[in-house]
């Protein structure tokens, strides 16, 4: 039975998710602030924190930070927020995905599942556990390690957050594949559905750690309406 860390400020909405939650199974314990959170998880092993981002005492972004800054649990935002520039800066700084209120139960728990798959299964870049993926997989002057879960691009070491590094490894064991977006859903993310916005976003931030943009690509190319594939440049063929 999972348990879950609800931070929500709202008593209408915080009692719902616990009521709710709890129905579904989960061991839930809810605070209404980022200092109190910030304690709770310090204390308590949770295997998921809901963070919403209105908090009296800080913002949820900020308590995001400094979650990062104690542990590696897996967080799902929960915003009303849903500008794309806020949602960017939310994932690169660590969060696990996001949803944008108002949400249902039902999707949230399945994005749960999601995120607790992923995080107890060593991540959906490797598919059928470690030994799946033994060796270093090389793309031009990629270098994709997932045992080590390191990344090297000529030589120097890519700093990918967890979501990022899932992502290029599952790409990088297709190289010149085509790799169709519900396919990544289902294998990266582990969802059956999502928003296409979610891989748009972490590919963007690949894309700039690999020192290339989504217009002038190197090493990822988006067939729009299609999928992406990962294959080396033109100096390395």
């Amino acid at each position: 039975m999972a348990s879950v860390l609800v931070v929500e400020d709202d008593q209408f909405v915080r009692s719902a998710l616990i009521r709710q939650l709890t129905e579904a199974s989960y061991t839930v314990r809810s605070v209404g602030t980022a200092l109190e959170a910030l304690r709770e998880v310090a204390q308590i092993g949770f295997d998921v924190v809901i963070l919403d981002l209105g908090l009296p005492d800080l913002d949820g972004a900020e308590a995001l930070k400094m979650l990062r800054g104690i542990t590696d649990v897996p967080v799902i935002v929960a915003t009303a927020r849903d500008d794309e520039a806020e949602i960017v800066r939310l994932l690169n700084d660590g969060a696990d995905d996001y949803l944008v209120k108002p949400f249902s139960v039902a999707h949230l728990s399945a994005r749960m599942t999601a995120v607790l798959r992923r995080a107890r299964g060593g991540g959906a870049g490797e598919p059928g556990g470690a030994a799946a993926l033994p060796t270093v997989l090389r793309v031009g002057g990629l270098a994709v390690d997932p045992l080590r879960r390191q990344a090297q691009l000529d030589g120097v070491t890519l700093d990918l957050t967890r979501r990022e590094f899932d992502l290029l490894a599952y790409l990088a064991g297709r190289p010149g594949v085509v790799v169709p977006r519900r396919e990544l859903l289902a294998e990266v993310w582990r969802q059956a559905y999502g928003d296409d916005q979610t891989i748009d976003v972490h590919l963007s931030w690949l894309r700039r750690k690999l020192g290339e943009t989504a217009a002038r690509p190197r090493y990822l190319h988006t067939l729009r309406g299609v999928g992406v594939k990962l294959e080396p440049p033109a100096e390395h063929t």
